[in-house]
């Protein structure tokens, strides 16, 4: 942080998230610049994660917003919700704020930051709030609007580089896809984005899970979750084809938007990897698969797409050590993450793997699909050094026993009436798509 003159100019501290500059925003700064030198104190893509959605603008692309607003003398980095730090760094006179954090879940945090301002007498200046606008209400017509490739694209990266933790649901349709978008939990916590399964995706097309549903097909697909959603999306490819075939498919996948490509260190007709060895599977060996990844790299054209190597050692009973060695060689081919899978009920052989990944290469992002060893939560995976966790089937899986249940009623009862507690209203189906009334 540079010196400010603080002879003839007392420093005012504003901290804020500025996603979506509005009027509100530009009267608490018009404000504080009337008392000092103003200090702008930008929220980062981390600290706000941590408690909502990941903003729409970048931490770059808000702070030169705020650095061009007239009266803003600096703009710095605040990396967590707690003001503490940053005050007790830059020590203002004043602290600006709007008078709406006094009650609820901001009244902890200002009553923080006024015990922090009485060690050096500092003052807290609280202007009357900006009603009838909000940020929320903003990002929600923005959602409502869509988005594009771009924008779609690059939400993954600075989801995993925000958050603890990444939460993938399956979508196998556009109304599963409807689901991810909005689906919240009490406590606000939602699904960060989708995957795209080669399993669920065949199986709601009739068709066995051997890669009969061509890259053209799924696209169809895709461009039909696509057309009502905003989050990001990672997709199944298999075991990706030959390297030529792959080459094309990375530019199929990063034209439509797609975030990021799995592909699985096996070879041949693609057989479930939760069958292990009772069916005849074969991995590939490390050199042809590194070849795979790097000609996957080498054909990518924006620096926002990421190709996730999947590893097969643990289903295949070869063990740790083979699949640490992968993992490493993976890595060096340029693969920008690695999925580790295992059919064990226990996720020890995960935590043993993340454990001695992490003692090499802090940054590389690690995947899991818990489908198995599904007691462990995604805040304890994050805890051994999981990124991003997939629950990958199980949109499909949740949406059959329910059509099978209801069928089989209609045809027992010879009428629809025993069924009718099992469905969803004519009229909450008039509400859940927008423009159907």
């Amino acid at each position: 942080m540079k010196q400010l003159n603080r002879q003839n100019e007392k420093l005012v501290y504003v901290g804020m998230s500025a996603d979506l500059v509005h009027p509100g925003h530009m009267n608490i700064l018009k404000v504080a610049a009337d008392y000092g030198d103003l200090v702008v104190g930008l929220l980062t893509d981390k600290a706000i994660a941590s408690y909502k959605r990941l903003p729409y603008m970048a931490f770059e692309q808000r702070k030169e917003v705020i650095e061009n607003i007239k009266g803003v003398t600096q703009v710095i980095a605040q990396d967590t919700l707690d003001y503490r730090p940053n005050l007790e760094a830059v020590k203002p006179d004043y602290v600006v704020h709007g008078d709406d954090w006094k009650t609820g879940v901001q009244a902890k945090t200002r009553q923080q930051v006024l015990d922090v301002l009485a060690q050096w007498g500092g003052e807290l200046i609280e202007p009357s709030y900006t009603h009838g606008i909000s940020s929320s209400a903003l990002n929600q017509s923005l959602k409502e609007i869509g988005t594009t490739p771009d924008i779609r694209r690059g939400r993954l990266k600075r989801l995993i580089q925000a958050k603890p933790i990444v939460r993938i649901m399956e979508s196998h349709n556009a109304l599963s896809g409807l689901i991810v978008e909005n689906v919240k939990a009490d406590n606000g916590v939602e699904f960060d984005g989708m995957w795209s399964s080669s399993l669920t995706d065949s199986t709601s097309k009739g068709k066995p899970d051997i890669e009969a549903v061509d890259v053209s097909s799924r696209m169809t697909t895709v461009n039909e979750i696509f057309e009502v959603t905003t989050k990001p999306m990672i997709y199944d490819a298999d075991t990706g084809g030959i390297p030529e075939h792959f080459a094309f498919t990375v530019r199929t996948l990063e034209r439509t938007g797609i975030s990021a490509v799995i592909i699985e260190d096996k070879t041949g007709l693609k057989k479930n990897s939760l069958f292990g060895n009772d069916v005849a599977q074969t991995q590939d060996t490390i050199e042809g698969f590194s070849l795979k990844i790097a000609t996957g790299k080498k054909a990518q054209v924006t620096k926002d797409f990421m190709i996730i190597a999947r590893i097969e050692s643990l289903i295949l009973d070869k063990g740790l050590d083979d699949a640490i060695a992968r993992a490493f060689a993976y890595i060096k081919a340029g693969a920008d993450g690695i999925m580790i899978h295992s059919r064990q009920s226990s996720p020890d052989e995960i935590i043993a793997f993340c454990e001695q990944i992490r003692a090499e290469h802090t940054d590389i992002p690690i995947i899991v699909v818990p489908t198995s060893f599904n007691q462990i939560t995604a805040k304890e995976l994050s805890e051994v050094g999981v990124n991003v966790v997939i629950y990958a089937n199980h949109m499909l899986r949740a949406a059959y026993p329910g059509m099978m249940n209801v069928a089989q009623s209609i045809l027992s009862h010879d009428r629809s009436f025993e069924a009718e507690h099992q469905l969803l209203s004519i009229k909450e189906i008039l509400n859940l798509i927008p423009g159907t009334k």
